[in-house]
């Protein structure tokens, strides 16, 4: 193999592919990324047996052929070499080398033979669709925050991705939950999607397609099956196992009755609640909201560290009410909105509270509320 390469253009494909592949491994390969050369392109693969993902690039090749090597010892000399130089990247398999070139520059690096690379069995997919980047960016990013760390509930390690009914028809909603705060949002379903099995999005997954999100028109292709799903773009293709679970029944945690209504300046009341939080000694602190006629009091007692409050004006119009809650989810809910209001939905200080960003339902998050 034989191929000459800009500098900028194998960096983009390196930073996506070394990303996926685990810093620590038992096994020597998978630290590797596998460079296959042929026509007109290199496609970078790289993979942690649960994700996989295809990199394609432009190139030179004067001598097609496939070698493995170190996905992050690459990347880092990628990056290291001055922008605007041509990369040649020359395989000798005897040796079991691969010769990099740039300018004065010269590497020399172990390789792996490419038989060794594990490739991901490719899957008959019961659905696929189409979906803007746009979509795709809010449905994860205004969830992803939700997901649960617990190792011992898998189950919710993850987005739940599936079709719904909505008010407004049928939906594309991906759900997220940890047991203390969860956030559900809705998209247009896209044509074809109408059939798509509920998976369970794996947390790195979703991380690493954050990633792989272009231009806002892009459209990103999706297939789904029970056991893997599929996102692809012209340049790149990232395939997933999904988490083997059920996701519970996350409508009986969305409260129907909650009738007391706050709205504020969602940009102001996360920053009320940051600085009051600030004389908390550990950031689950809870924060307290007592509130009365268009009046909102945010107060934080840490018997260890001190005291804080701040009054916000408001639109409450309901009896006056005290509820407790974790600093740090209000402060994570609270980020989400993009419009200027965030409206919470209240019924007594023991049960869960609802916020929306403004009239929009597409969006909803849940918080449990803490003792105070």
């Amino acid at each position: 193999m034989k191929v000459s390469i800009e500098r900028s253009t194998l960096m983009k494909a390196m930073s996506r592919a070394q990303s996926v592949v685990e810093r620590r491994n038992t096994i020597p390969i998978l630290a590797n990324v596998l460079i296959e050369a042929e026509g007109d392109q290199i496609s970078l693969r790289a993979t942690d047996l649960d994700i996989e993902i295809i990199d394609k690039a432009t190139a030179v090749v004067e001598r097609a052929g496939a070698t493995t090597v170190g996905a992050h010892t690459l990347h880092e000399i990628v990056r290291k070499l001055p922008d605007g130089s041509m990369v040649e990247l020359s395989d000798n398999a005897e040796a079991g080398r691969l010769e990099i070139r740039a300018g004065r520059s010269h590497f020399s690096l172990a390789t792996l033979p490419r038989e060794d690379f594990p490739v991901m069995a490719s899957a008959e997919y019961d659905c696929n669709f189409g979906v803007k980047s746009s979509v795709l960016r809010r449905l994860f990013d205004k969830a992803k925050f939700a997901i649960s760390t617990e190792e011992t509930r898998y189950y919710l390690n993850g987005i739940y991705m599936h079709a719904s009914d909505s008010e407004g028809g049928k939906v594309l909603r991906c759900v997220a939950t940890d047991g203390h705060r969860l956030a559900r949002i809705d998209a247009s379903l896209p044509d074809g999607a109408g059939d798509i099995p509920g998976v369970i999005v794996p947390r790195k997954t979703v991380n690493e397609v954050g990633k792989l999100l272009g231009d806002d028109d892009t459209v990103i292709a999706v297939s789904v099956s029970e056991t893997k799903i599929r996102f692809a773009t012209p340049e790149v293709t990232l395939t997933s196992k999904v988490i083997d679970g059920s996701f519970p029944d996350y409508t009986r945690v969305i409260p129907q009755g909650n009738t007391k209504r706050l709205e504020v300046d969602a940009a102001e009341f996360a920053k009320a609640v940051d600085r009051v939080s600030t004389v908390s000694s550990e950031r689950s602190r809870a924060v307290k909201l007592a509130l009365d006629e268009d009046r909102l009091v945010l107060s934080v007692n840490s018997p260890d560290s001190g005291a804080a409050d701040e009054e916000l004006a408001v639109a409450y119009a309901d009896e006056p009410l005290e509820i407790g809650f974790n600093a740090k989810y209000l402060l994570e809910i609270a980020q989400q909105v993009d419009r200027e209001n965030a409206v919470f939905m209240f019924n007594s200080s023991g049960d869960p509270t609802l916020m929306r960003e403004g009239n929009d339902d597409s969006a909803v998050y849940v918080v449990m509320p803490m003792r105070v």
